[in-house]
């Protein structure tokens, strides 16, 4: 570039690819164009990465914004009790809340992370998806609205056909009762004045005689018919169930927001790819697993309940519990809900503070496992007496609404069980290891099916259970040492992790909903969690590109 223009500049480029760098990833350090960007926020390995506009990676903020009550002021401070930024003549706010700007804005942005997030990767997301649908739909839909005009316009034609015919038989039927009407009134008057001349003459025989004679009785004594005129007499002219069909076609469907299903946005990976592996301290046996976030997760270890982050570090922990099976749970809220060593139902509270008792035990049954549901926060209780078992949902007030303890036959559903969850139909999937088996009703208490292994009659003995996003049904065998994967209708799709990934006595599982991650808890001197990745996203902004291109 020659010296008119000044000396040459250069752009930095993004690290994936030949594009102008406009935003930088702190987590993985690496220069990012828009579109790299795009698929970075997108990418389920990434999604969480702090990803932030170039400029921010330097601290810069290029703008400074003019004070609305100070002209010719800039904005310095940010007062946190007004919530307002202010500048250096904005002195009614004191000394007190006041915060650099420059700081107040990381910290707002801090806090405000998960939404940004959920925004860029999840919000813009589906909606690009959705935006695709709807291109697609776009070719077909002038033609059909074309085509529902027309047939709507047929129809219309005909009811006001109809309508014309019904309203020209009315006048018509008017007309004549009318004159039926006429005919009647005078028939009435020479009746009654035969009747005054036959009473006068009552007393003269004769006179009697001859008025017989000169008065045709049977015209007095035949009435004219009353021609009935109503809306059954139509029946005859007019097929009503013709009228009854067109108006029965005519209807407003509300379709509701359009929203893509997760079988179109999420897709299986051809082998599942170990994510992380998180070592715990001590000797740890993990047998229950309930998520809180994508990187913090309770486990139980046989004699506590621990909250561990993504690196192994302890952060809290529950003492004196039951803690073998599925006992703890964790709500929307983040609270942890969990079966004490009395049989008590717990809640701790998402900080870690507040304890409260929801349930207390009852004398016949004892609580061995318990579920938080993400659909509506009913709470899934599985209780056991005497080689009998029984599921209790209680609702957010802790109100029982309901009890499945036997099928449509009356036999017992449940004889022991230690593991609970729920699809995202609504299922509810006990893992019943007195029966060997994965019984899963609806949420209504109908019995579905129940899985007892691959082949049919194989011995299965159930631990950890699951669900992913695709409703998929994930089980942990003791026996064999895998995870069984099944569809939503209970029918064996395959052993999603064996021996040769290094599983090794498994015992409790849970699916992030966010990241898509499964954690697995090995027992029995692993010491270990194991975190894989076996389902990722179809890349739909590519999709998006190759569809641009060919309407172009």
């Amino acid at each position: 570039m020659g010296s008119r223009f000044g000396p040459p500049c250069k752009v930095r480029q993004c690290s994936e690819c030949e594009g102008d760098t406009e935003f930088y990833c702190n987590t993985c350090e690496h220069d990012l164009c828009l579109l790299c960007k795009e698929r970075h926020v997108i990418d389920l390995d990434t999604i969480y990465h702090d990803v932030v506009i170039y400029r921010e990676k330097f601290e810069y903020i290029t703008k400074q914004e003019t004070c609305e009550r100070h002209p010719g002021m800039f904005y310095q401070k940010y007062c946190h009790s007004c919530k307002i930024s202010i500048c250096s003549h904005c002195v009614e706010h004191g000394h007190y809340d006041i915060q650099d700007i420059r700081t107040a804005y990381k910290t707002n942005r801090q806090e405000h992370s998960e939404i940004i997030h959920n925004i860029r990767s999840e919000t813009l997301y589906n909606s690009s998806c959705v935006l695709a649908g709807i291109k697609s739909d776009i070719k077909h839909c002038h033609t059909e609205i074309c085509n529902n005009q027309s047939k709507m316009l047929i129809k219309a034609q005909k009811l006001r056909n109809l309508k014309d015919t019904v309203m020209c038989d009315i006048k018509i039927r008017r007309k004549r009762l009318i004159q039926s009407l006429q005919q009647q009134k005078k028939h009435l008057s020479n009746i009654v004045n035969f009747e005054h001349r036959a009473e006068q003459l009552a007393n003269r025989p004769l006179k009697f005689i001859m008025l017989q004679k000169t008065i045709h009785v049977h015209k007095l004594m035949d009435t004219p018919s009353l021609k009935k005129i109503a809306l059954v007499c139509l029946i005859e002219e007019i097929n009503v169930e013709n009228v009854t069909d067109l108006l029965a076609k005519i209807q407003i469907i509300e379709t509701g927001k359009r929203q893509v299903r997760n079988e179109c946005l999420l897709k299986l990976m051809s082998t599942p790819v170990l994510h992380r592996c998180v070592k715990l301290l001590g000797k740890i046996h993990v047998f229950h697993i309930s998520g809180v976030t994508p990187d913090r997760v309770w486990i139980s270890d046989g004699d506590n309940f621990i909250l561990i982050n993504s690196e192994g570090d302890i952060l809290h922990h529950v003492t004196d519990v039951p803690s073998v099976w599925g006992q703890h749970t964790v709500n929307l809220t983040g609270d942890l809900i969990y079966i004490d060593r009395d049989g008590n139902i717990i809640k701790l509270s998402k900080d870690n503070r507040t304890k409260s008792t929801l349930i207390k035990k009852t004398e016949s049954w004892i609580p061995r496992c318990i579920y938080s549901s993400h659909l509506n926060g009913d709470l899934l209780i599985g209780m056991w007496s005497y080689n009998t078992g029984v599921i209790t949902r209680y609702n957010d007030l802790r109100y029982h609404k309901q009890t499945m303890r036997k099928d449509n036959k009356g036999q017992e559903l449940y004889s022991d069980p230690i593991y609970i969850s729920e699809n995202r139909n609504g299922d509810v999937i006990v893992s019943d290891i007195g029966s060997g088996a994965v019984v899963v009703t609806e949420s209504g208490g109908r019995h579905r099916f129940s899985y007892t292994g691959h082949p049919s009659g194989s011995w299965l003995s159930p631990r950890g259970i699951c669900s992913d996003a695709l409703s998929h049904i994930l089980v942990c065998d003791f026996i064999t040492d895998t995870i069984h994967m099944l569809d939503s209708d209970g029918h064996f799709l395959l052993q999603i992790l064996t021996r040769l990934q290094g599983i090794n006595v498994q015992m409790g599982l849970s699916y992030d909903d966010k990241s898509h991650l499964l954690w697995v808890g090995l027992s029995f001197g692993e010491k270990k969690v194991r975190v894989y990745r076996y389902i990722e996203r179809y890349d739909y902004l590519q999709y998006i590109t190759s569809q641009s291109k060919i309407d172009i």
